[in-house]
């Protein structure tokens, strides 16, 4: 005689298992066989709060959600599982009907119920439930209040910021995550901030349909010869990357995550670049950057600290970083030396003497006057040399050559880097945008781009100074 089917110890076994690998529930309860990205995916979900993917189609996405239903649904107590999309025809037909699909083969059918608008827990279902809910109005995404919940936006470029702000607003649990998805159609709203200049709160992941197993190659090329390999519809449909119609970002977000991801280098040479950016007790950032070569060696970010403790971490930093590498024989500190960071320079220049140290102290005015006839001011052209290198890090890997400029894993820096915007004024010269104006936008003070791009630049100050290169 067959033993009987016990739900509660089933559940408990569910939940002692696989509470934090859904990877391993979707491999054993759901017989799912995720690609890599949805492998690496589904553990942000369990590990982070906050989960952004912009895909190109095709790619599984539409799978990997529903894998995520059912598993939340399995290994949480008492939990609530939103999912919505801009359409009923995209969360009834396509993602509610592939999570109806997942359930029916899978090993834990018998616990839950599905139905055309909820799927809940046998014998629970005014508390332990999925729910689909079209995102047309705020207050459908209000009024979820528990311990345990999981918010699921398909196609989430499409979803309104009001809408998107009511689920922000209701995830106000430790155990409450949001997970979006979706072809990133538009440069604007909540869930290109996520990509963009909020990336530093979300773990966000790009998927290409190029990548995927799934995806059709003759579609690809068929798509290619229709529209153009560099047309904002490739860009969307294939390449998951957000369209270059809307944006004015002087960085390209593809060429910071490219130098991130896919750029790895060893800190090769004598020579130790420092670059400072320097605040005081505002909002702003003392931000510290140390490399040697493209590879940097050292960093350092804090608020709140007077010059002269600014002063003394850059040299601390300095000595940490040589008594790791006794290779190293020449420093050179830049520091941004408008307002106040005219303190550090003078107190540098100051230690330097005294203890006969032998370091190469360059103050930098981004206001000052460009070397290159095309910028209008040194600030612009600074950063227009790390556009350069980072664009030329992709091109390299298409030629197969090593890149040269490697960033930090730090999504900060890279939300820095590629949100800050540019104009052409009348005279025809670049200029980027001022702090103060991407403080009016919502955006933080760029300090720690500032101070990476004071690092890494090769250009050429007022008074003929030439900065080091990446080549030693």
């Amino acid at each position: 005689m067959s033993k009987p089917y016990n739900v509660v110890s089933t559940l408990v076994e569910l939940i002692d298992l696989y509470w934090d690998d859904p990877v391993a529930f979707a491999e054993d309860m759901l017989e799912f066989d995720p690609d890599d990205w949805q492998r690496t995916a589904m553990m942000d979900v369990a590990e982070v709060p906050l989960t952004t993917i912009r895909s190109g189609q095709g790619v599984g996405k539409t799978a990997f959600e529903s894998a995520l239903v059912i598993w939340f649904l399995c290994c949480r107590p008492n939990p609530k599982v939103i999912c919505t999309a801009p359409t009923r025809q995209q969360l009834h037909d396509v993602l509610w009907a592939e999570i109806a699909k997942w359930l029916e083969g899978s090993k834990v059918k018998q616990l839950l119920k599905w139905t055309k608008t909820k799927i809940y827990m046998i014998g629970q279902e005014e508390r332990w439930f999925a729910t689909a809910r079209t995102a047309t109005k705020p207050e459908n995404m209000q009024g979820f209040h528990e311990d345990y919940m999981l918010f699921i936006v398909d196609e989430a470029s499409g979803v309104e910021d009001r809408i998107m702000e009511a689920i922000l607003g209701t995830l106000s649990g430790d155990e409450n995550k949001l997970v979006m998805c979706g072809n990133p159609t538009r440069t604007s709203g909540v869930f290109y901030d996520s990509h963009n200049k909020d990336r530093e709160n979300y773990r966000s992941r790009r998927v290409s349909s190029r990548d995927s197993k799934r995806t059709s190659r003759r579609n690809i090329a068929m798509l290619e010869s229709k529209y153009g390999k560099d047309s904002d519809v490739i860009r969307v449909r294939v390449d998951g990357e957000f369209p270059r119609g809307e944006s004015n970002s002087f960085i390209a977000l593809e060429a910071a995550e490219f130098a991130k991801n896919d750029v790895r280098l060893q800190p090769v040479g004598t020579r130790l670049i420092v670059g400072a950016d320097i605040a005081r007790f505002g909002d702003d950032e003392t931000s510290i950057y140390g490399r040697i070569g493209g590879k940097t060696v050292i960093e350092r970010h804090h608020h709140k600290q007077d010059t002269m403790q600014t002063t003394g971490w850059i040299l601390r930093l300095i000595d940490e970083a040589r008594a790791e590498r006794p290779e190293i024989y020449e420093v050179e500190i830049r520091i941004d030396d408008s307002g106040i960071g005219g303190a550090v320079t003078d107190r540098l220049r100051e230690i330097n003497e005294e203890r006969q140290l032998g370091y190469i102290i360059v103050p930098v005015n981004n206001g000052s006057s460009a070397s290159d006839e095309h910028y209008g001011n040194l600030g612009s052209e600074m950063w227009g040399c790390i556009k350069s290198l980072l664009e030329e890090n992709m091109s390299n890997f298409i030629l197969g050559v090593p890149g040269v400029l490697e960033l930090p894993d730090d999504e900060k820096l890279i939300a820095q880097l590629s949100t800050r915007k540019w104009r052409m004024n009348s005279n025809g010269k670049i200029y980027l945008e001022r702090k103060e104006d991407m403080k009016k936008r919502g955006l933080q003070s760029p300090d720690r781009a500032d101070a990476f791009v004071l690092a890494y630049a090769e250009v050429e100050t007022d008074s003929g100074y030439s900065f080091g290169t990446l080549s030693i």
